[in-house]
């Protein structure tokens, strides 16, 4: 993460956590968000340049894109529970939920001068909220819920950053504030896939089979587990514990490896990267920072982690 991004942060951090414990907490939650490999402000940064943008504004815009990130991991988390490393999962909850507020108000005080991006931004936020509401209730059935479910949770954090970037460019045509958001959006829902097709892998807690979710590789796997895994059929099913399934997880694992369902998911994947870079060429834009973004969503869409 920039410097210049950041110092911005910690201002925020000074005027809305007046509490001396919780400003020291929530600039430790920054420092930890630092430390990620994060493309946020970077993408933020990108778009505008790469439109010819120059605004003195972009780094405070670039800090607010890691700020809006940050405080949907720290929500995310306390919900799913299952990223007990981080500090905000470290302290007590209540303490915790305290620093969702202050940052919370820091964005109603600072963004609420401005309707137009304060309008955005709540409809993207509003948008993702909707999305996590559908996975932590794991309302997805079929491949179609699952990509409503992706498009409006991680695809709407890349559309966040990417206005958060266009918004400060002076004359840009509605026909490029469209493609720039499909855009976004095919690349989040690319680097969700990513993900999923990676935590389905995983020994740990955070593999989405114990929490029996519903994402595009178990769809995949679901569709003839009854013969090729039938205690991952009984589990999803709810006729054996959790304990009992972990009892057979080697045996799981090896099916999933198996299965290609990861395959299937790196074919959708490239799908929805082919659609992206179609949208990027058809965009009108100034180099070096057109290769920079390119790198940065591509990468980005290729497995940095997601909220």
């Amino acid at each position: 993460m920039n410097a210049d991004v950041i110092q911005e942060l910690h201002l925020l951090v000074d005027k809305y956590a007046l509490d001396g414990e919780l400003n020291r907490l929530i600039k430790e939650f920054v420092r930890d968000k630092a430390g990620e490999k994060s493309v946020w402000s970077e993408l933020t940064v990108c778009v505008h340049r790469m439109l010819g943008g120059d605004s003195p504004e972009l780094m405070r815009s670039a800090a607010w894109t890691e700020w809006f990130l940050l405080l949907l991991d720290i929500v995310d988390d306390l919900q799913d529970r299952d990223n007990p490393d981080k500090p905000w999962m470290k302290c007590d909850p209540a303490v915790a939920l305290n620093a969702v507020l202050a940052m919370f108000a820091a964005s109603l005080g600072e963004l609420g001068g401005n309707a137009s991006i304060a309008s955005a931004v709540g409809g993207l936020f509003a948008r993702s909220i909707h999305g996590q509401q559908m996975d932590l209730v794991c309302a997805v059935r079929t491949e179609e819920d699952y990509f409503s479910m992706v498009e409006r949770k991680s695809g709407s954090l890349m559309q966040l950053a990417s206005f958060m970037g266009y918004s400060l460019v002076e004359g840009l045509s509605a026909e490029t504030k469209s493609a720039l958001d499909e855009l976004a959006a095919c690349a989040g829902i690319a680097a969700q896939i990513e993900n999923d097709a990676a935590d389905i892998l995983r020994y740990d807690l955070k593999n989405d089979l114990l929490q029996k979710k519903r994402t595009l590789p178990v769809l995949f796997l679901l569709e003839d587990i009854a013969e090729e895994c039938p205690v991952l059929d009984d589990f999803y099913a709810g006729r054996i514990s959790r304990e009992e399934f972990l009892a057979h997880k080697i045996e799981v694992l090896d099916y999933v490896r198996d299965s290609g369902c990861v395959e299937y998911c790196e074919v959708i994947q490239t799908l929805y990267l082919d659609r992206a870079k179609e949208l990027f060429r058809s965009i009108p834009t100034r180099s070096p920072w057109a290769e920079r973004f390119e790198e940065t969503v591509f990468r980005s869409a290729a497995g940095v982690e997601q909220v």
